[in-house]
């Protein structure tokens, strides 16, 4: 955003998303798990009033938000629901900016269809993906988020985005400050082509279907045994717990190595993926020189 602040032409609002309660961090482990149902179901939580007026109008709107279970996290699934929101968004356009893990491609998927529901017309995405690769980040991202220790470790990279990443997110502010001062919003075509906006992953897609359906079919037997942070929910979440260590220690790795066997004989439904998931901004670089 430091590029449109700075420039003076834009009057820029932050709105700030509340829970009515408010979730912890660090995360105690309980409290993490408990948060998945609710998460892959799509049953937001209360919020506090939005800090918006009837009069209000926006000409670009960027929401930014984190995958939590595969999912868009809580909160802002709460925003996407929101009768105010809704309301100032319909018609408007929308730059979506994920940070996350690596898995994101099916939470934006729900994030799209929230956007097409309301009216409003998703122009751009971009994608900031943890700095370590899979396996690394199934340590050093649970570490961060039940401790709230990001350092790099044993070897291990620091969790979360790399700082050189941000920085160069703001590449991104740039073109949007050109784009919107020549009323290019108004239209239907990206605002941040050619700037290696996103880059899909679809090899971590059949992962991700499947994390989806377990999600779901656990999701609704905790739901079914008690409301959040109910102390039934507790042995079937860790029961769960179990159950998905396993899966990851044995599934996943075959799965990724069966791809990998079966890649030559899925380059092309790979490629197709691939494009699916990079729009609307792709992952072309033809304009990185004019903007970094």
């Amino acid at each position: 955003m430091a590029p449109l602040q700075e420039n003076g032409e834009f009057e820029i609002t932050f709105l700030p998303i509340e829970p009515i309660k408010p979730y912890p961090f660090p995360w105690s482990f309980f409290r993490f798990l408990d948060a998945f149902p609710e998460s892959i179901g799509q049953i937001a939580p209360q919020i506090k009033p939005l800090a918006l007026k009837d009069s209000d109008q926006f000409d670009l709107i960027l929401l930014p938000y984190q995958i939590w279970f595969l999912a868009p996290s809580l909160p802002v699934q709460a925003l996407l629901q929101d009768p105010s929101f809704k309301r100032v968004a319909q018609g408007k356009p929308v730059v979506t900016l994920i940070a996350c893990r690596n898995m994101w491609h099916l939470a934006q998927e729900k994030v799209k269809a929230s956007l097409k529901t309301i009216g409003a017309r998703l122009l751009d995405n971009v994608v900031l993906t943890d700095q370590g690769g899979t396996f690394a980040t199934f340590i050093t991202v649970p570490r961060w988020l039940l401790t709230g220790k990001s350092d790099a470790f044993m070897g291990l990279p620091a969790a979360g985005v790399h700082p050189d990443e941000i920085r160069r997110a703001r590449r991104f502010g740039l073109a949007l400050r050109d784009a919107l001062l020549q009323d290019k919003e108004k239209g239907d075509q990206s605002l941040l082509y050619g700037l290696g906006a996103v880059k899909a992953d679809p090899t971590l897609l059949v992962s991700e279907r499947a994390g989806t359906r377990s999600f779901t079919v656990w999701g609704k037997l905790v739901r079914a045994v008690g409301k959040p942070g109910a102390f039934a929910r507790m042995p079937v979440l860790v029961l769960y717990v179990t159950f998905l260590l396993a899966i990851i220690a044995t599934v996943v790795p075959a799965s990724l190595t069966l791809q990998f066997l079966l890649r030559p004989f899925l380059r092309n439904k790979l490629a197709a993926a691939k494009q699916y998931f990079e729009a609307p901004s792709g992952s072309g670089s033809e304009r990185l020189a004019q903007y970094e």
